[in-house]
C-alpha cells in the first residue's frame, strides 16, 4: 500500500514518527510538510525523509490564505505522481482538499476542535475521524462529520510522544530548572498576549535568581524579541530542540495548555498552564491533577516557588498510573487500514 503523512506542525512530526517507523516495514511512504521552522528542523532531528512544499502562512490571514492555496497546487501534482492508496494526516486542510479531489481515503487525527478554522476546511472531507475518548464526539459532529465516522482512542496524543522518548542522557548534579513554553500566536485559533507572556517570564527570572530559567521560543521573531528585553537575564533556547530532552531535565514546566503542557504532565513534571489556549485535553489534565491551571503571573511566580520544594514522587506516580492506561493509537488506524 501507498500511504501518504502530511505532517503540518512539530506536535505531528514526534506524534506520527512511531506510526511512519510501523507502518514503512510493509507499506510505501511519503511524508509532506511546508518550510515552517520547527517542523524542518525536529524532521532533521529525527532523522525523518520529508518532502518540504509550500510554507507556513504566518500570522496575517490573507497570507495563509496564498500560503495554503499555492501550497495546494504544487502538492496535488506531487501527490498525483505518487499515487497514494491512503491519506493520514492531522486534519491537514490541503490534504482533505486534495484527497478528496483525486478520491484518496483520508483517515485524519485530531484532538483541537477549538482549531475552528481548521475543522471547517478538513473535518466535511476525511472518510474517518480518530479522536482521543475525552473529547465528545458532538465537537467534531458539528463541523460536517458523521458520527459513526468518528473513532475514540484511549489516549491523549502527548502518550504517544512520551512514551516514545528517548531517556535523557544527562548526569551530575544541576541546578534546578523552570522551563518555559512560549505559546502559539501564528494559528488562526490563538489569540497571543505578549505582555502577559512577558510578565510571566519577568517575575520568574527575578524571583529566581538561583535556579535555571530557560524560555522555549516558537518562531525566529520571539527570539528576537525575548533577546532583546532580557539579554543574558535567562537563557533563551534560539534553536529547535526535542522537548522531551529539556522535560527531562526540568523541576517546573510553565506553558500555555498545548501539546508540550501535556508532555511535561505525564513525564510527571510539575507544570502550570496559563491557559492561552483553553483546551479539553488541558481541562482533563487538571481534573487528573497533573496540571495546576493559573493564568494570574503574580500567583504562577507563588506556584513555581511552591512546586520547586513540594514531593516529586507523588506527582510522577500519579503520571505514570495515567500513562499506563492509555492505549497506542495505532491500533486503531491499524483496524481502520484493514477494514478498507
Amino acid at each position: 500500500m501507498r500511504i501518504w503523512f502530511d505532517i503540518l506542525t512539530p506536535k505531528q512530526v514526534l506524534f506520527f514518527e512511531p506510526m511512519i517507523k510501523r507502518l514503512q516495514k510493509n507499506n510505501r511512504i511519503l511524508c509532506t510538510s511546508r518550510n515552517y521552522r520547527e517542523v524542518v528542523a525536529l524532521a532533521r532531528l529525527k532523522g525523518m525523509k520529508m518532502e518540504f512544499v509550500g510554507r507556513h502562512g504566518g500570522a496575517d490571514k490573507a497570507t495563509k490564505l496564498t500560503a495554503s492555496l499555492n501550497r495546494m497546487i504544487t502538492l496535488a501534482e506531487r501527490i498525483q505522481r505518487f499515487g497514494p492508496d491512503l491519506t493520514i494526516s492531522f486534519c491537514s486542510p490541503e490534504a482533505s482538499r486534495i484527497s478528496y479531489g483525486l478520491g484518496i481515503r483520508h483517515v485524519a487525527f485530531c484532538d483541537s476542535p477549538h482549531a475552528e478554522a481548521v475543522m471547517r476546511l478538513s473535518v466535511p472531507l476525511v472518510q474517518k475521524l480518530l479522536i482521543p475518548w475525552i473529547i465528545p464526539k458532538e465537537e467534531f459532529v458539528r463541523f460536517g462529520i458523521a458520527k459513526k465516522d468518528i473513532i475514540p482512542y484511549k489516549a491523549i496524543d502527548a502518550a504517544v510522544i512520551v512514551r516514545n522518548a528517548k531517556k535523557s542522557r544527562y548526569r551530575g548534579k544541576r541546578k534546578k530548572a523552570i522551563l518555559i513554553r512560549i505559546e502559539e500566536e501564528q494559528a488562526a485559533y490563538a489569540k497571543s498576549d505578549y505582555k502577559k507572556i512577558s510578565d510571566i517570564i519577568n517575575r520568574i527570572a527575578n524571583e529566581f535568581t538561583d535556579e535555571d530559567v530557560v524560555v522555549l521560543p516558537r518562531y525566529k521573531q520571539q527570539v528576537s524579541v525575548l533577546k532583546r528585553e532580557f539579554g543574558s537575564k535567562i537563557k533563551i533556547l534560539d534553536k529547535v530542540t526535542i522537548g522531551s530532552d529539556l522535560l527531562q531535565n526540568t523541576d517546573v514546566f510553565v506553558g500555555s495548555g498545548g501539546t508540550m503542557t501535556a508532555e511535561a504532565a505525564l513525564f510527571g513534571i510539575h507544570t502550570i498552564s496559563y491557559n492561552a489556549v483553553p483546551n479539553l485535553v488541558l481541562n482533563y489534565l487538571v481534573r487528573k491533577k497533573l496540571v495546576h491551571l493559573q493564568p494570574d503571573p503574580a500567583k504562577i511566580t507563588n506556584l513555581v516557588a511552591r512546586l520547586l520544594h513540594s514531593d516529586k514522587d507523588t506527582v510522577r506516580a500519579r503520571a505514570k498510573n495515567t500513562l499506563m492506561s492509555m492505549e497506542d493509537p495505532i491500533e486503531k488506524l491499524n483496524g481502520i487500514i484493514k477494514s478498507k
